[in-house]
């Protein structure tokens, strides 16, 4: 995102946003000069992305760029020098000064390149020329300057969305902004985003490219089968064989006292009773025979 500013004062800098830009001497301006050439409104900027276009809104006043008159339009570019009566305005590249700037004094440090994350933006408008921008761990998306990716766009925010990749998946979460931020159509406050996905923020729409997603990446306990028990354990205890005997045995236990006797039982016992009663009968016998003879 470029920026204009007088010659001779490197802080008084204007930024060129979309659609455009007034210069002159009037308030209401984005850049007020105080020159008696110079009318209300003597000059427009007129901003497409990082494209910009001078227009001469009155002619028969001179202005000229890097020394060539103007009289309609023309196109501008990073360092270019506009001359309206005696005032001198240049079109800057706030980050290519800042580096110039660093040089200057001897500070440059030499930083590492950051890590390769495999994540990326291109770009899907007309405008940005379907531009690739590769992203870092945390990136800030916006109209200001100091964004990590900068955007000249007029709708956008001056920090817009915020994309960070975290164990390796991107996660974009929208700052606030006026006129928000879209993951496929669908406007998030935070959302996660995988390769191929749409994003939107406000007009300007990319595509994402990054690693396909690897469930192997994620570290997943497999369970631990149980430990079977041993086949002593699970085997029935046997059960012993019964023999003939023990079963009439536990049949003859289990039979209730009051069981009906078997036919012929109560028969033998008279049986019994009556030779006990004819031995003793004939003891009796001989007895009283003994006794008679004598």
């Amino acid at each position: 995102m470029l920026k204009i500013r007088f010659k001779d004062n490197k802080y008084n800098a204007v930024w060129l946003v979309e659609p455009k830009i007034t210069i002159g001497r009037s308030a209401t301006n984005a850049l007020v000069i105080d020159d008696p050439l110079a009318s209300d409104i003597h000059l427009e900027v007129l901003v497409d992305n990082e494209h910009l276009t001078l227009r001469n809104l009155v002619p028969t006043q001179p202005v000229s760029v890097n020394g060539q008159p103007v009289n309609g339009a023309c196109e501008l570019k990073p360092d270019d020098q506009i001359t309206l009566g005696s005032v001198e305005l240049i079109v800057i590249d706030p980050k290519k000064e800042a580096r110039a700037i660093a040089e200057e004094s001897g500070n440059v440090t030499q930083l590492r390149a950051p890590k390769a994350t495999g994540w990326s933006l291109k770009a899907n408008h007309a405008a940005l020329a379907n531009r690739v921008f590769p992203l870092k761990e945390i990136n800030v998306i916006g109209r200001a300057s100091e964004c990590d990716i900068s955007l000249s766009a007029a709708h956008l925010s001056r920090r817009h969305a915020q994309l960070q990749i975290i164990d390796g998946m991107l996660f974009v979460k929208d700052l606030d902004s006026a006129n928000g931020t879209y993951l496929n159509g669908k406007r998030v406050a935070e959302a996660r985003v995988k390769r191929g996905d749409e994003l939107r923020f406000d007009a300007l729409s990319f595509g994402v490219m990054g690693p396909s997603d690897d469930l192997a990446k994620t570290a997943v306990r497999k369970a631990t089968p149980a430990k079977p028990e041993s086949l002593e354990a699970k085997r029935p205890s046997p059960t012993p064989a019964k023999s003939p005997t023990a079963t009439r045995s536990s049949s003859i236990s289990r039979s209730p006292s009051n069981a009906t006797p078997q036919p012929g039982t109560e028969a033998g016992g008279k049986g019994k009773f009556g030779l006990i009663f004819i031995g003793v009968l004939a003891v009796v016998v001989i007895t009283a025979l003994v006794l008679t003879r004598k």
